[in-house]
């Protein structure tokens, strides 16, 4: 059933920053700026107007509940924006840069598979790979004459062998989803197992024991899916703006994982993640 929510005065609120910050894989921009995407088994199409949000779709649920939770409408970004504009300049600008960044609250099996997708890998590329894997897998829903497909289940997944998923395009990640896939069905790992872990570095060394999970696909899936906003996913584009900012060494390759996790952790403590999405989008986009 359709249904429309409108988000009032929102505060930090921007969906070309929400949708193009490296978060997510199955939002689309659409002619008119606003854009459509699919979540669990809700299609919704996400407009700004004026200082409104205008959110419109296919809900599997009341639609403003599934929009606060999804958005992650009860959390405060103008306070945390507030606290961490206080450390540096150089954050201060990234934050006015992408001050309508939030963190999603995505579904955690989707995150696993699509940030293991996302090794070595382009943006286009990954929205294409997760596109066909949920078409083939998948449930269709259709939405004003479009069809759109919901991420598999993992026991829809469990279905495909290596081959099928070497056919989708997914090059040597074929063999890591197949594995990864098999551990979750065989109850060697559970996502619940996941969800409840606090501590963050025990959580990451259990994601680290998924096929093709490694330290920063972990940091990902914690910061993207498990809301652990202290953790700080690094790559090239997170090491050059801190290096760059703050490091200033020639060749930034040599510029170590470990300083600049400890460096994270010293300057922005308990939203180096937040830092994070702002300091990658500004780099990045700017």
């Amino acid at each position: 059933m359709e249904q429309k929510y409108i988000l009032e005065n929102a505060n930090s609120f921007e969906p070309v920053h929400i949708f193009e910050c490296g978060q997510c894989f199955r939002w689309n921009k659409e002619e008119d700026g606003s854009y459509t995407g699919i979540f669990k088994n809700n299609v919704l199409n996400v407009k700004k107007e004026k200082n409104n949000i205008i959110f419109e779709g296919i809900c599997d649920g009341d639609i403003k509940t599934v929009c606060i939770d999804y958005f992650d409408l009860n959390t405060d970004y103008e306070k945390i924006k507030e606290k961490l504009s206080k450390i540096d300049d150089y954050l201060k600008t990234s934050i006015e840069y992408g001050q309508g960044i939030r963190i999603l609250n995505q579904d955690l099996w989707e995150t696993i598979i699509s940030f293991i997708i996302s090794a070595n890998n382009n943006i286009p590329r990954i929205k294409g790979i997760i596109e066909r894997i949920s078409k083939k897998y998948g449930d269709r829903i259709n939405y004003k004459g479009k069809d759109y497909y919901t991420f598999p289940s993992m026991e829809a997944l469990g279905q495909a062998s290596v081959e099928d998923l070497r056919a989708l395009g997914l090059g040597f990640r074929d063999k890591r989803i197949y594995e990864t896939t098999k551990m979750f069905l065989n109850k060697e790992i559970t996502l619940e197992e996941l969800e409840n872990e606090k501590d963050v570095e025990v959580l990451r060394e259990k994601l680290m024991t998924l096929s093709g999970v490694g330290g920063k696909v972990a940091d990902c899936i914690m910061l993207f899916s498990l809301k652990k906003f202290d953790v700080f996913p690094i790559d090239v584009w997170v090491r050059r703006v801190m290096n760059e900012l703050y490091i200033k060494e020639e060749d930034e390759n040599k510029v170590s994982k470990k300083l600049l996790q400890s460096l994270a952790k010293e300057k922005y403590a308990e939203l180096a993640g937040l830092a994070q999405q702002y300091l990658f989008y500004w780099k990045r986009e700017a």
